[in-house]
This record gives C-alpha cells, structure tokens and sequence, in this order.
C-alpha cells in the first residue's frame, strides 16, 4: 500500500446491552450515506433473525462471506481478502469484538480486521456494546454474572473518528424484548430473568454513559489545547482541592468530595505543590501520603506539581484541567503574621481565580500559626527591598529613641542594642542589608553617643575598640545569618525535589509505572504544553530535552524550566528510561516464554514417555517372547495368561498414544467432530464399563445434548478414571447429571483429598499429576484431554468442591435443540453471544 494513502475513518455506535439498536443504526448509516452518493458496502452484518433490521440491508452491496471449516464444524466470516479488492469508500462491518475462526483468515480478531481496511484508507461503521470494552469486561461480568471472552482494547475504541452511544432505558429495552424483538419467543423469558434485569441494564447504561463522557472529555481537552483556550468551560464538574500536608488537609479531602459528589459524574482532582525554593520544605511526607489514600478511596485522583509561586501553580492547574471549583483551607498563620507579611495564597488565589469558584474552608488550625516553616523563609522581592530600608531607617529610628534617654544607658547597652537592629536587618534583608545597618549603625553610634559627641572623631582609646569591635560583631552574625539562610534554601530545594520524586515513587508502586502514565505524570508535575518519548532531540527552541537512556530522550514543549527544575526532570527522565527498558524486557520475555513453555512440555513429554509407554511395551513384550519361546511348554491356562497381558498392554499402550494424538489434534485445531443429539444413556455405560467403583444415578429425563458421542464418552471415561484413581477404597464415585438454563450438566463426584483453589487450572495442564504420590499414573494426559475435548464441543469442564470432602468435576453441555440438531447435525452451531 502506497504511503500517501489517507487512512479511513471509524465511527462506532457503542451499546449498554444488546438489542438497543446499534445493527440497525449503523445500516441506516449505510443506507443515508449511499443515499448521498458515497460508495458502501456491507463486510460483515449480524441481524440474529430480527427482520426490522433485515430489511436495512436492502438496496445496499453485501460482499459475500468467506466460508472455513473448523472443528468439523462449518462457519462464515467477513472476506477481508474480498472487501479490500473490492475497495469501497466506505465498509458496514458489524461484531466490532468478534473472534473470527482459527484459521480462517489472516487476523485472530475481527478489530483487527478493521484496521486493515482503515489503513487500506476506507471508512468502516461497526458497532459494540459496551461489555466488550478490555476495561470494563471485568466489571460488566460481576454486574451479570455472565463472562465475556471477547473484547476489544480501548484505545482502539478511543482513536474512533466518531463514537455515538445508542441509548436506551432498561423499561423500553425489556419491553422491546417482551414483544419479541431482540430474541426468539423460548429464549425471551430466560433473558429477562437473568441478563436483562433492570438493575443489570441500569449498571451497564451508566457504565456506557460514564465511558463516552470521559470520551467526550478527552476529545474537549485536545481541542481546548489545540486552540489555546485557557477559560473555563463548565461542561463538567470538576472539584480541585488544594493540600499542603497539614492536618487540615483530611477535612477539606471530605469536604471537596461532598462538593463533587452534588453533581452525578463530578470528578475530584487533590494537587499538592512542591516548590523548588523551599515553600514546601517541612510537609508532612506521612499526612500527604494518608491524604493521597483518602482521595484515592473517594474515587479521586491525585496530582503533584512543581512551581516556584503557590497561587499561579494553582490556579494554572486549576485552568488546565478545566476545573469549575477550588478548594483551600483558610490560613494557620495569626493575624499579627498576616499584617506583617502581606496577603497569603488563599487571598492570591482568589485573585486570580477569574471564573473558577474558589472555597475557602475553615478547620481547626486556622490561625493558630503554621505548623510548617513559615511562608516567609527566603528573600523574595519585598524583603531585598525592605533589608537596606530597614538598615537605613532602623538605626536612626533607635538613635531618636536612645537620645531621648540619653544618662540612663551607658555605652555598652547602646552598642548591643545597635547590634541588635543589625542582626535584625541581617534577618530580613541578608548580608548586603546587615552591612548597610552595620555602617550607619556605626556612624550613628560615634557621633551620637562617643565623646566627643557630635563630632566623627574618637578621643577615648577603648572606644574605638568598641566600635571596632561592634562593627565586627556585627559583620560576622551578618555573614552567619546569611550563609544560614542559603543552606536551609538548599535544603529546602533538595526536600521539594525529593516530595516529588516520593510522589512519582508512589505512582510507580500504585501501578501507573506505563510509559504512557510516566509521560503525562512529567507533563502535569512541570505544567507543561506536553511531553513524549522521542529519538532524537528536538531542535525547537521551545522544548526541553533530556536523555531517558539509550537512543531517548524526553522532549517536554511549554514554558521554561528553571535548573531546579532541571534536576527533577532528569530523574524523571530516568524513570521513563527503565520504564522503556523493562518494556523492552517485557516484550523479549514474552518473545521467549512460548519456547520455553515448548522446551517444558517437550521435557515432560519425554520423562512421561519413557516410563509410561515402556511400561506397557515391556509386558507385552515380555508375553509375546514367553509364548514364543521353545524352551518351555505352557499349559492352555498359562497360555490365556499371556495372551491377556499381551492383550492388555497392547490396549493400554493404544490409549497412551491416542491420548497422545488426540491432544496433538486439539491444540492444531485438526479434530473432526461429529456433534449429534446424544444421550446420556448412550454414553454412560460404555464410559463406567471399565470403573468398577463408579455409579450413575438421576439420570431420568435428561435431555440430549449436542455432542461427539465416542469422544464425550472418553470425557466421561477420563474424568472417572481420574476420580476412581483418588477414591479412598471402599467409597463410590458418584456420576449424576442435571438440566438447567438451556444446559446439562453432569457431576463426577469423588471423596478424595481434593485440591486447595490455586491448583485447581494447573490441574488441566498436560502431564500434570498433581496430588499423586508415583509416577505410574500414566502420562497426565486424562484431564487435559477431558477439557480440550468438552470445549471442543462447545461445552465447559470446572472443578468444585465436593461438599464433605473431595472434588467434582462439571461438564456443561448445551441442549441439542437448541443448538439445531437434527437433519444438520453434524454442523457446529457457534454460539451466540449476549
């Protein structure tokens, strides 16, 4: 294909449930756009029988379906190989989740397919319900009880050009059932009983509803980006609650959730800013961590970000995450503290607010001061210019007050009290400042209050050792105050940037360590346009690039970052540089884990054979050579003796190699099948013919299933034999069978140890033997086999506990008529899906 061929467009119409309507919508699609002279055709439509929407399909090109056996059975699947010779502008291919059949074309899933002819450049229309997104399969399986073994990966939903939700409520949906036209009138019944009930339907519209508007949001946030748009749109609410680690922060965690909890679909955002110049420094690492946990659990997220002003950080986030409200906790500063160092973050953040809400909420520490380093820790820009005010204006303001008392201090107490202003001024404006106070203190001091007073001249020997001294005194704890303060900016720099790197820590072990998640993490913590993994460096001016490892390196586009901040993100881009090489790791592991599981079962394969398969090998052997043997006359009894071991062993080494070849077929997908409406009164006897401790009971009026007759009788013979072999002596294996929902499912019931629930997959892996205390069990083959051969008949085999002790084994069959039994019995039937 060509390189400059535009790739096509996915719209999906996503459903909470089944029958809402999605076939029909995407046909009607069709039908309008071929209406409006675009070229469509139809992939792949599934109507299941309803002719409402059978009729959608006339007046529009279907392409023939691909027909491929598997398992004996016969099945149609989308012609992909067709669709694309055919090349349409636009392709309707229904069953966006759809597992297409092994073999019978070039993709395992039907999604997969889709891509192909996006990339071929024609648009497609699909449809999906919502139970087959990768993300929610979980979550829609405890809401129905029912599992989904189909899904799709989101972020092939996500990249759609358009995703349109077919909605409807759970009464017009049951009524829509009710009347027939979802399901055939026997199966109406059962599917309001059990899928289709109304709170099952409730969940899963929210589910749907929930996913498109995260969707919607997505979509709104690339926009906005895309176009500048900084104001905000309160399309959604969005709570944003601002935590500092200080005991306040639980209550306003609660009370932001109470606000975001008014609003059905609000979203909680907590930011907890680290400052590079020491703002941050003295959190409460552990309270932060606690807060974190409670946001977590209130179905918020958590978010950390560096800036070096509190109120723009905020707000800034605020607006980037389109927030419609703000919450702060009222300050722990007193009023004297607040009158002396200006307004704090709450009043600035109120400031700049513009159109997002702000609340300021009261708690317990409000104004009883900070229990963190005060706000005031270094020289911002008011305190450069207030330090040589103050050492000018100060001295003077202490010589009026020391003339007014002149007599009553003597020289000593007015130099200490000069030194005094001195260290004070240091506090406030640093060494440049305390110099400033120190010489005018000085000249103050020798005109003022030295005789000869009021002249610049010093008469008296010792006190011009006072003044010399003072002024170094002076000098030093000026010095001292400074460097003070410069190494607790330090500390205080290293503290935020270990708050933050403890923060993307926490993320890693919570399991957002994806290199995905790593990026938009660095993106948020800086504030930055965005973030990616790229080459090469770029050569814009506007981004900043560091090396994440080998051939990586982390491009963030945005504001400037100080060196401060530097230093973060290249820990950050470290992070993201072990995050690429595990991921590497990862893939390499899992390029290797199939030929290691390959080597492991060739190991056992060949262990297993060379005791198992001699054993039988060696009597027959050995009774074939005795017979042959001229040396010894045997009588007719001894004669019957060795014919019957022959015999025996010959037989038991035929099943070990059938078993052998049967699972070879399974996992090739080469077994033949031949599924009929059978009995279990057919099968059974020859099963248990050879398990004397096994008895069948309650098995009037059981149904028929569709099934392989010989080879569900070698399920039922493996699952006994298996049972038997587990039995304590003198105890009955139990066989019994019960219909229900369609289904049959018959019980093998032992009394033996049975096995603890982390056992209980292993236990079907081939030559496993677990429990068994030898290894003249045979090759492990039984219960492998018994699972392949269920499933092939499209029917499941589980183990449960067997109440009083044991383990039963169930195998569930569907009913022959429901399934199409009869003169086309030997076609396999695909289920179909909910």
């Amino acid at each position: 294909m060509s390189g400059d061929v535009r790739p096509g467009r996915l719209k999906v119409y996503l459903g909470a449930a089944p029958g809402v309507g999605k076939t029909y919508r995407m046909l009607d699609e069709g039908r309008r756009r071929a209406a409006r002279g675009a070229d469509v055709v139809v992939g792949f439509a599934e109507c299941h029988g309803r002719p409402r929407t059978e009729a959608m399909l006339d007046g529009l090109e279907t392409v023939p379906r691909a027909r491929c056996d598997y398992r004996g059975g016969r099945f149609e699947e989308m012609d992909l190989a067709a669709v694309l010779a055919r090349r349409p502008q636009v392709a309707i291919v229904d069953e966006f989740a759809h597992s297409n059949v092994p073999g019978g074309g070039r993709n395992a899933k039907r999604w997969q397919d889709i891509e192909a002819l996006l990339a071929a450049g024609i648009d497609v229309v699909t449809a999906l319900n919502i139970q087959h997104l990768e993300s929610l399969n979980d979550v829609v399986e405890k809401i129905t009880r029912v599992p989904q073994h189909e899904t799709v990966p989101d972020d092939v939903v996500r990249r759609a050009h358009q995703v349109e939700l077919v909605d409807m409520p759970p009464e017009g949906l049951r009524r829509r059932l009710a009347h027939g036209n979802v399901y055939a009138p026997e199966k109406v019944d059962a599917a309001l009983a059990n899928y289709f009930r109304p709170g099952n339907l409730t969940a899963l519209r929210q589910l749907a509803l929930l996913w498109v508007a995260d969707r919607v949001d997505e979509a709104l946030q690339d926009y906005r980006s895309q176009h500048g748009i900084g104001g905000v749109w309160e399309t959604r609410e969005r709570v944003v609650v601002a935590l500092t680690g200080g005991p306040e922060g639980d209550t306003l965690v609660r009370r932001a959730a109470r606000i975001a909890a008014r609003s059905a679909g609000g979203d909680l955002l907590a930011v907890h800013v680290a400052r590079s110049d020491g703002l941050a420094a003295g959190v409460s690492h552990a309270s932060l961590a606690r807060q974190r946990r409670l946001v977590e659990d209130l179905g918020g997220s958590y978010h950390s970000v560096v800036g070096d002003d509190i109120a723009t950080a905020l707000v800034d986030f605020a607006r980037a995450e389109n927030a419609t409200q703000l919450v702060l906790g009222t300050s722990r500063r007193g009023r004297l503290e607040r009158f002396l160092t200006g307004p704090g973050t709450g009043e600035t953040v109120t400031a700049l607010s513009g159109d997002i809400d702000v609340h300021r909420v009261t708690h317990e520490r409000a104004g009883r001061g900070a229990l963190l380093p005060s706000r005031r820790r270094t020289l911002s820009t008011a305190r450069l210019v207030a330090g040589p005010v103050a050492g000018l204006v100060l001295p003077v303001l202490l010589t009026v007050v020391l003339a007014q008392v002149r007599g009553t201090v003597n020289l000593t107490s007015e130099a200490l009290l000069f030194l005094l202003v001195v260290v004070g001024v240091a506090c406030i404006g640093g060494v440049a400042s305390a110099l400033i106070a120190s010489v005018t203190a000085s000249l103050l001091l020798n005109y003022w209050f030295i005789p000869p007073i009021g002249a610049f001249t010093l008469d008296d020997p010792n006190a011009l050792i006072a003044l010399g001294v003072f002024a170094v005194v002076a000098a030093t704890v000026a010095a001292v105050v400074d460097r003070s303060l410069r190494l607790s900016r330090r500390s205080a720099r290293a503290t935020a940037e270990a708050e933050t790197m403890s923060s993307l820590a926490g993320t890693i072990v919570r399991g957002g360590a994806t290199i995905p998640a790593l990026l938009e993490r660095t993106r948020e913590t800086f504030g930055m346009d965005s973030a990616e993994l790229v080459d090469e460096p770029p050569e814009a001016e506007e981004a900043t690039a560091v090396p994440a490892g080998p051939g990586a390196y982390l491009v963030l586009r945005g504001r400037a970052l100080s060196s401060s901040e530097r230093r973060v993100l290249a820990a950050f881009a470290a992070h993201v540089g072990s995050a690429v090489e595990r991921a590497r790791l990862a893939e390499a592991a899992a390029e290797v884990e199939p030929v290691k599981a390959a080597d492991r079962m060739r190991t056992a394969l060949l262990r297993a054979v060379g005791h198992d398969l001699r054993t039988p090998l060696a009597a027959g052997w050995a009774a074939v050579t005795s017979l042959r043997s001229q040396d010894v006359e045997f009588t007719v009894e001894d004669r019957d003796e060795l014919l019957a071991t022959a015999d025996e062993s010959m037989a038991r080494l035929s099943r070990l190699v059938e078993n052998l070849l049967d699972l070879s077929r399974l996992e090739a997908g080469a077994l033949t099948l031949n599924l009929r409406a059978t009995t279990l009164e057919e099968v059974l006897p020859v099963a248990l013919a050879d398990a004397p401790g096994a008895e069948a009971r309650d098995m009037e009026e059981i149904p028929a299933v569709l099934a392989d007759p010989p080879l569900l009788e070698r399920v039922v013979a493996n699952l006994v034999g298996n049972a038997v072999r587990h039995t304590p002596p003198g105890r009955t294996v139990l066989v019994t069978a019960s219909a229900l929902a369609g289904r049959v499912e018959l019980r093998v019931v032992d009394r033996g140890p049975g096995l603890p629930a982390d056992g209980r997959e292993r236990l079907f892996e081939p030559f496993q033997r677990l429990g068994d205390t030898d290894n003249t069990t045979g090759l492990g083959l039984g219960l492998a086999l018994a699972r392949g051969l269920t499933e092939a008949m499209n029917g499941t085999l589980t183990p449960e506990d067997t109440p009083g002790g044991g383990l039963t084994m169930v195998v569930s069959l569907p009913f022959a008529e429901q399934t199409g039994a009869g003169p086309n019995a030997g076609t396999v039937t695909p289920a179909r899906r909910l």
